[in-house]
């Protein structure tokens, strides 16, 4: 992938995590931060990693530092996984988790707690849909979001 298409793919998950590209926001359901929507659980993984002191995650520039490790792999995962890497597909391993978006992506059985996190990142309109369909119903709204 070379780097205008990785750039035009971050654009995409910038705009569908914070919508405003905003450093300083937070989603008070889930306590994700930032213009990337990190959890705190997350960013507290990979400040260590990358030797980021925990209090200073969320300046802009370390979380910049993390969402790009992340991004890397997650890409990683995919490509293990053997599953094409697109706008759709690193948001999705973002969202869900590498191993939750395998799962997705291979049609494995849904845990209860994967169930819920589609659910939740779904429209209000779209979540009360029938847990058989929760998959197609959710790969197709992202899909398209995502183009």
């Amino acid at each position: 992938m070379n780097q205008q298409t990785f750039d035009t793919i971050v654009k995409k998950l910038i705009k569908v995590e914070s919508t405003t590209g905003d450093y300083h926001i937070r989603n008070k359901k889930s306590g994700a931060y930032g213009r990337y929507q990190i959890m705190p659980k997350t960013a507290r993984a990979y400040a260590k990693k990358l030797n980021i002191p925990y209090r200073e995650w969320k300046q802009p520039r370390n979380q910049d530092r993390i969402f790009k490790a992340i991004l890397k792999d997650n890409v990683r995962a995919l490509k293990r996984n053997g599953i094409k890497i697109s706008a759709f597909t690193i948001y999705g391993a973002h969202q869900q988790g590498a191993g939750g978006f395998n799962a997705i992506m291979k049609n494995k059985k849904l845990t209860k707690k994967l169930e819920r996190n589609l659910r939740y990142n779904l429209p209000k309109k779209l979540r009360k849909t029938h847990r058989s369909r929760l998959v197609m119903v959710w790969k197709a709204y992202w899909q398209e979001k995502l183009a």
